[in-house]
Formats: structure tokens, sequence, C-alpha cells
């Protein structure tokens, strides 16, 4: 939670040395960056809204073996203030040169469903953004999370067609309904983890948050979690050409609706798009196919699979849960270095060996000879 700026003028009576954090123990990227002449250089600097390097730097002091465990975007000029800060670190998430292009609308995706039905179950597309100018979760004040939350349902209000649809605020539903809509994998849940709870994630929580849906919940957006919208489009089977031309289309009008009032999404020429977390910089897309792979996911190599394909799994239920019936979440690894319709080329194309991998398994057939190199 960022300091007021009278606490913030108070430590500079401090020498550096003396608040500089002891990470001895800490093993995140954070603490492999953060040398104490970098610390001297940024720790007087902060943005407009009183945010310093100690608030960009506090959820990797309190998590030590979180892999990031840094939110340096909370306000838009704190991407200035802790430039050479948060791009050493990046470096090792990923760094390639950027080509950030929008998906098009026409892009010839294969139907994933035609290799076996009972393999790709569900389809999900969804896309952090940021509001150039306005205050993110991790360093909302009340008012700021109001007027960013007025803002967006002003936006999407004006949605047509299949994508018209309708807000529903956490603070209005019963814990049945929340449940049942996370249980679906419609809403997101309450920050709960030392990571987020340290940046400030819950801070005024349930206020101005919500999910906004059209009618067949097919195109969905977050609003106010962990960045100002998250913009999902998904829908059960394999027809991935209908997730994307769904999702290019209702972005493009989001896009649209924002720039109408005088807003746009954080982008950076350097990092691409700008995001709370680090991991989500450059494209902020993530691609997921709910697979069904129960021989392939027992399999001894299947990590060093999708290690080599660039992708990564997750449990039925999202992170940190089981893979029920051999259900995986699986979806691309990187979000930066690479351009939105590559990365959903790499899922698709790595999908599709996962498949294969699994027909093999299931008639007793080795797999040695599908082994990919890697990406």
């Amino acid at each position: 939670m960022p300091f007021s700026n009278s606490h913030n003028l108070l430590k500079m009576k401090y020498q550096p040395e003396e608040e500089y954090p002891d990470l001895k123990a800490h093993n995140n990227h954070m603490a492999k960056v953060l040398t104490p002449d970098l610390y001297k250089k940024l720790r007087d600097k902060q943005t407009p809204s009183g945010f310093t390097l100690d608030d960009c730097i506090q959820t990797g002091v309190d998590n030590p073996g979180n892999g990031i465990a840094m939110f340096p975007s909370s306000y838009v000029s704190c991407c200035d203030l802790t430039y050479q800060f948060p791009d050493t670190s990046i470096i090792n998430i990923k760094m390639a040169q950027l080509n950030n292009q929008r998906l098009p609308p026409d892009e010839e995706y294969p139907d994933l469903s035609t290799h076996n039905n009972h393999m790709a179950k569900v389809l999900t597309l969804d896309l952090y953004e940021k509001l150039r100018d306005r205050v993110t979760p991790s360093g909302f004040t009340l008012d700021d999370v109001i007027q960013t939350g007025s803002l967006s349902l002003s936006a999407l209000g004006s949605l047509d067609g299949d994508l018209k649809g309708k807000y529903y605020a956490l603070r209005n539903m019963t814990d049945a309904e929340q449940q049942q809509l996370i249980d679906d994998h419609f809403l997101f849940d309450k920050p709960v983890s030392p990571l987020l709870l340290a940046s400030g994630m819950a801070r005024d929580w349930p206020d101005a948050r919500g999910i906004w849906h059209n009618d067949n919940k097919t195109f969905l957006v977050w609003i106010n979690e962990e960045d100002h919208l998250r913009v999902i489009s998904m829908q059960k089977g394999g027809n991935m050409k209908e997730v994307f031309s769904r999702f290019c289309t209702g972005l493009t009008k989001i896009e649209s609706l924002f720039k109408a009032k005088n807003y746009e999404f954080m982008w950076n020429p350097h990092l691409g798009y700008i995001l709370t977390c680090p991991s989500n910089l450059g494209t902020g897309l993530r691609a997921g196919v709910h697979i069904k792979l129960p021989h392939l996911g027992k399999h001894e190599k299947f990590g060093e699979v999708l290690k080599r394909l660039r992708l990564q799994k997750r449990g039925t239920g999202g992170v940190d849960t089981a893979a029920v019936g051999g259900v995986f979440d699986v979806s691309n690894a990187d979000r930066l270095g690479f351009s939105e319709v590559e990365l959903v080329q790499m899922v698709v194309d790595g999908v599709k060996l996962l498949i294969e991998m699994e027909k093999r398994l299931e008639k007793g057939q080795s797999i040695d000879d599908l082994m990919p190199a890697q990406k």
C-alpha cells in the first residue's frame, strides 16, 4: 500500500543504506536485480499519486520466494520512475524484440474439436488491460476504484449486438452466486495470496469490482481485479475461429469506446502493454485450452514437452488446482517477446501435438519420436 507523501518525506531523513531491505534470504527477480546503488538512485522519486520505489518492491520484500514479486506499474509514470529497475528484472522473465499487433479477426485457426471430441473442452482468450493516467488496484484509493469502475461501465454499456450485456457488481451478489460464477470459471475470487495482499490489491474490496458479460456468457470483462480490465472470450468446444473473432471484435470496440472518452490502454514502445504484474508485460494475452490428457498428463516427459513448446499447464480450476479427470488448462507461457498472433499460433500448434501424443499413449505406443525441439 502506498505510503502518504509525508511518510515518504520522513524516510528521506534516513540514509539509503538504513532503509535498504535485507534481501539475503530472497530468491525472487526483484532481489536479484535490486542493488544498494540503484535503490539510492531511485528511492526519492515518486509519481503524482505518491507511489515510490519502496511501494513497487514491497511485494518482493514480503514474499522472498515468489518468482517475480514486484508490482511496478501502479501509476502511468511509475513506468518511467522505475524504468531501469523493472526493465532489468524483465530480462529474467523473457526479453525479445516486441512486435505488438492485435489479432486480426479473419486469422485462420483450426477447429481443435475436429481432432477428438473428448480432447478440447473449452477455449479461452483473456487479455489484461490498464488505462493510461488511472491508478491501478495495487495503488487504489476508494475514490480511484469507484471512478475507474464508473468509467469502465460507461464504456461497456455502449456495446451492442452479440456483445451487448450486463454488469454484475460483487457487492450485490450473494455468497452462493459468487461461488457459482467462480466454479463456472466466469468470476475472479477475492485476493487471498500473500503476494496480492502485500501489493494492496484487496483494498476497499469489493467496492467497484465486478463482472460484465454478454447474454451468452461468451464475452466477459472483469473490472478492477488485478488490472483495470480483463477482457475474456470463451466457449465450450474447439472452435478457435469463433473465439478469436469475437475476442478481436470486442476488444477493438472497447478500445474505441475508451478512446472516445479520451482514455487509452497504457503502452510503452519498449515493453509493450504495461500491466500490474510484470509477468503480463508485452501483450498481456493468455490463450488457454481446457484439454483432456489422462495419459500424457501422467507421463514423465509431460513437463518437458510443455517447456519445449513454450506452454504452461494449470489444473482444471486454474492456478494451484488439481487436474480433475485428467483435464488441464494449457496456455502460452510467454507474454513478452512475441506478437499476439505468434502466441496464439504457439498454443494451437502445441495443443495439436499434445492431442497426437495422447492418442499414441491411449494405444500403448511410444511418443519418443514426437518429442518437439525447443521453440
